[in-house]
């Protein structure tokens, strides 16, 4: 196994055994409802948004495979601090990088996040591990439930 694909299963395997920000915030001003009806992940992602639309904090719940709950919980640590727009913006970079169509050689805001384009070799683990985004992607377009179909 190459040192990248050992990598890549241990940060899966760590964010899923210990998720950072796996809670409901209780000041969460922006809330949405993910659900991938193909197989039964569903998390709800609450945001607290500051005055200038900075998410000041995050926090998610829900239920979900391992390659969806550690994309949420490292999307939670990557969005926290950023504008409405920055998240929105790494929502569509994560998408493409998914669906290798981000030339990681062009500047882009994922850092650490692009271990998950490992992903790409399973192509209906996609979905996975983008419920989350999408899921972030709602609550900060005033939308209060989104699914991957």
């Amino acid at each position: 196994m190459s040192d990248y694909n050992e990598l890549y299963q241990q940060i899966i395997l760590e964010h899923n055994k210990k998720p950072r920000n796996f809670k409901v915030l209780e000041s969460a001003n922006a809330y949405a409802l993910g659900k991938n009806p193909l197989c039964g992940d569903q998390f709800a992602v609450y945001t607290k948004l500051d005055d200038q639309g900075t998410i000041e904090d995050i926090g998610f719940q829900g239920d979900g495979c391992a390659i969806a709950k550690a994309s949420a919980s490292l999307m939670t640590n990557a969005v926290k601090g950023k504008t409405k727009q920055e998240a929105l913006q790494m929502r569509e970079e994560f998408q493409k990088l998914l669906l290798g169509e981000l030339d990681e050689s062009q500047p882009h805001h994922l850092g650490r996040l692009t271990i998950l384009s490992g992903v790409q070799e399973y192509p209906v683990r996609v979905k996975c591990a983008t419920l989350a985004w999408h899921t972030l992607g709602a609550a900060l377009q005033g939308q209060s439930e989104v699914s991957t179909e």
